[in-house]
């Protein structure tokens, strides 16, 4: 006899990924506006600023009691150097954002012209992609073939992200 979904105590593979996605994202965008806050000077942006912080904080913290319900568990340490997984990390997201927008640019294009400039920044894009993704990977700071140590870095960048001071 089948379990329902209500009584599932393990995700599924596709929302193990979606969540991993979700919060490496949000925990280099936590990160990088923990450090910006501080140099803002205008209250009003501050403000927003700060509102911002709290909410992904929160969805970051709503989020971390799924990785007890992935469907593979690690334990593996791997020691790397923080600050440039930080930055590759974010320009991974920043690329993987920008091969997305333009692919829906594209969509949206009935110009002849635009559509070839646009394409030309789409494969732009996915090349950068791709040579980060390589690096990272060489690296050590995207573990792609293994389910549990990706899990584990997002937790661990995600717990330095929610322990940022702002």
């Amino acid at each position: 006899m089948q379990m329902s979904v209500e009584e599932r105590r393990t995700l599924a593979w596709h929302e193990t990924l979606e969540i991993h996605e979700l919060v490496a994202f949000q925990s280099n965008g936590l990160m990088k506006l923990k450090m910006m806050v501080k140099k803002i000077d205008d209250p009003e942006l501050k403000r927003i600023y700060i509102k911002a912080i709290q909410d992904i904080e929160l969805n970051i913290r709503e989020l971390l009691p799924f990785y007890s319900m992935v469907p593979v568990a690690g334990n593996r340490n791997q020691s790397v150097q923080p600050g440039l997984g930080f930055y590759a990390g974010d320009l991974l997201g920043l690329l993987k954002a920008s091969v997305r927008n333009y692919s829906i640019a594209i969509t949206e294009t009935a110009t002849p012209v635009l559509r070839k400039t646009l394409t030309n920044h789409l494969l732009r894009g996915i090349k950068g992609h791709e040579q980060i993704f390589n690096y990272m990977y060489k690296k050590g700071y995207y573990p792609a073939y293994d389910l549990g140590q990706l899990l584990m870095n997002d937790v661990k960048n995600a717990n330095k992200a929610l322990s940022m001071d702002y």
